[in-house]
C-alpha cells in the first residue's frame, strides 16, 4: 500500500490502473478508523481492482463549538489497518492540499440538508458535499462507498451526484454495530464507562418505534413511541427524534409506510446519531 498526501499522486496511481483496466473504488473517511471504516474497505476491495482510501478531517464541515481540534486522528494506526485490508492507496492530505488559500466555491444540496441533523448543524452538509465532490473529481472512482449509520449524509450525496452527473456509483453500506448494539462511531470514544453502558438505550428506542412502525403506526406515533423508549435513560437527552420518508427525508407525520426513524442525542458531552429503516 502506498500513502500519498498530494491530489497529483492520486490522479497518477489512478491513470496507471485505469491504463490496466482496474476498477477504482474509493472509501472517504475522517480517520479514527474502527470497523465501520474497515466494512466499506471490504466491500470496495471486494468489489474494485483498485481501492483508494482517504483520511481527512475536514474543517469545513465542523461548526463553531464543534469537535474540530480534538476529533481523534491516528494516521499510523489507519495506515495499518488500511494495508491489512488490502487497501491500494491512502490519501492523506493536508487542509492547504485540500483547499486553496482564495477558495470560494461550495457545493450545497438543498432541501434535503434543512431537517435531521441540517437543522442543528448549519453548514455541515455544505461542507461534506463539497469535500465529497472534491474527492470524487480528484479520484474519479468507479464506486464510491459510505454508511448507512450518517443515512441524511448517504442520500444527500447521492442526490449530489445525480444531479451533477457525476459518473459513479454511490454504495450504501449497513451500519457495523457492537454485540449491545450502540452503532460504531469515531466519537464513541469520548463516551465514559457510565456513559458507554447507557448508550444501546439509543438503538432500543429506535427499535421499538420500528416495531410500532411494522404494526402500522403513523410517523408522529412512531416518534412518540421511541421518545418514551430513550426517556427511560436518562443520561441521554435527545436533540431529535423524527420519522422521514426514505427518500425525501420530509418527516412522515400522520402517514405510515416506509420510513427511516432518526435521533439524534447527546450522552454526557458527545452526540450520537442512529437510525433504522422501516420497509413498510
Amino acid at each position: 500500500m502506498r500513502i500519498v498526501g498530494t491530489k497529483q499522486q492520486v490522479r497518477d496511481a489512478v491513470a496507471a490502473g485505469r491504463g490496466e483496466g482496474k476498477t477504482i473504488g474509493l472509501v472517504p473517511t475522517l480517520g479514527a478508523l474502527h470497523e465501520g471504516h474497515l466494512s466499506l474497505m471490504r466491500r470496495s476491495v471486494a468489489d474494485c481492482d483498485l481501492t483508494v482510501v482517504s483520511v481527512f478531517v475536514n474543517p469545513t464541515q465542523f461548526g463553531p463549538g464543534e469537535d474540530l481540534d480534538e476529533y481523534p486522528r491516528d494516521l499510523e494506526g489507519d495506515a495499518s489497518a488500511c494495508e491489512a485490508i488490502g487497501v491500494d492507496l491512502l490519501f492523506a492530505p493536508t487542509v492547504e492540499e485540500m483547499y486553496a488559500d482564495d477558495a470560494s466555491t461550495v457545493v450545497s444540496v438543498s432541501e434535503l440538508t434543512e431537517g435531521l441533523c441540517g437543522a442543528y448543524r448549519p453548514g455541515h452538509f455544505d461542507g461534506v458535499t463539497t469535500v465529497v465532490c472534491k474527492l470524487l473529481n480528484i479520484v474519479l472512482p468507479d464506486r464510491a462507498y459510505f454508511g448507512e449509520k450518517d443515512y441524511q449524509q448517504l442520500v444527500v450525496i447521492r442526490r449530489m451526484v445525480r444531479d451533477l452527473d457525476i459518473p459513479v456509483e454511490v454504495v450504501g453500506c449497513p451500519t457495523v454495530r457492537e454485540d449491545d448494539g450502540l452503532a460504531l462511531s469515531s466519537r464513541n470514544r469520548y463516551l465514559s464507562e457510565e456513559e458507554r453502558a447507557a448508550a444501546p438505550a439509543l438503538h432500543q428506542a429506535l427499535q421499538r418505534g420500528a416495531e410500532a412502525a411494522r404494526e402500522g403506526a403513523t410517523g408522529r406515533e412512531v416518534e412518540r413511541v421511541v421518545a418514551r423508549a430513550l426517556a427511560q435513560e436518562p443520561l441521554f437527552r435527545p436533540q431529535y427524534i423524527q420519522a422521514v420518508h426514505p427518500e425525501t427525508l420530509k418527516p412522515l407525520g400522520d402517514e405510515a409506510g416506509p420510513m427511516v426513524i432518526a435521533a439524534a442525542a447527546h450522552l454526557g458531552g458527545t452526540r450520537l446519531i442512529d437510525n433504522v429503516r422501516v420497509e413498510g
